[in-house]
């Protein structure tokens, strides 16, 4: 089964994600510590974690299984999900991959390290029109892609 599951607290394509969830009949579980609404749906279920750093990641990764999608921006939750065989794919539209995941993560690493030392960033750019496109496509054809995997010959 194809389930969605959506890191909402800081989520910005939320309504996105919805939009190609009901075009494919996916259900989609959005998992949040915080105020995050969804549309009252029966394919869409909030589940409400406590609060906690990493609550709402350790809850999707005990319940995120292969063939399921994530929406993330938290590259170890997304690390997580594939070594559960479960696919994760940004705000922006990228895919975290195996091949990818590992520079992900250590980008990560020296970007806290680099916060630690005093150095200071802009933080990430305000999502633009063609990042909310992008992700349209990108999940649209990880949709197909997981559907087409799943298909028995």
């Amino acid at each position: 089964m194809l389930d969605l599951y959506i890191d909402a607290d800081a989520c910005p394509v939320r309504e996105e994600a919805f939009r190609v969830a009901e075009r494919h009949g996916l259900s989609v579980i959005v998992v949040t510590c915080g105020n995050v609404r969804v549309p009252i749906h029966p394919r869409i279920r909030l589940v409400l974690v406590e609060a906690g750093s990493d609550a709402a990641d350790d809850w999707i990764a005990e319940h995120i299984g292969a063939g399921d999608i994530c929406i993330t921006n938290d590259v170890p939750l997304a690390s997580r999900c594939l070594k559960n065989g479960a696919r994760a794919l940004g705000p922006t539209g990228r895919r975290f991959t195996p091949d990818n995941i590992g520079e992900a993560l250590a980008g990560r690493e020296l970007s806290a390290h680099l916060r630690e030392l005093g150095a200071t960033g802009v933080g990430p750019k305000p999502l633009a029109p063609k990042d909310r496109s992008r992700f349209l496509g990108e999940l649209d054809a990880l949709v197909h892609a997981v559907r087409r995997a799943q298909t028995p010959i």
